[in-house]
């Protein structure tokens, strides 16, 4: 389906952009655990939010 060129490019390209990815969040660790302090709590609520609307629509399927 793809080439071996085309397979080798996207390695290639994910690869650095996997690199420039974690570079970069390195480079702005500090000034995020400043400005995002809580997002840790809003993900989880977010995480259980979700799980509860499968949980529920499990639920009410039956």
């Amino acid at each position: 389906m793809f080439s071996t060129g085309q397979i080798i490019f996207a390695s290639l390209f994910a690869i650095a952009f996997a690199i420039v990815v974690i570079l970069s969040y390195k480079k702005d660790k500090k000034l995020h655990s400043k400005n995002y302090k809580g997002v840790k709590w809003i993900a989880l609520g977010f995480a259980v939010f979700v799980g509860l609307l499968f949980f529920i629509k499990f639920f009410l399927k039956n």
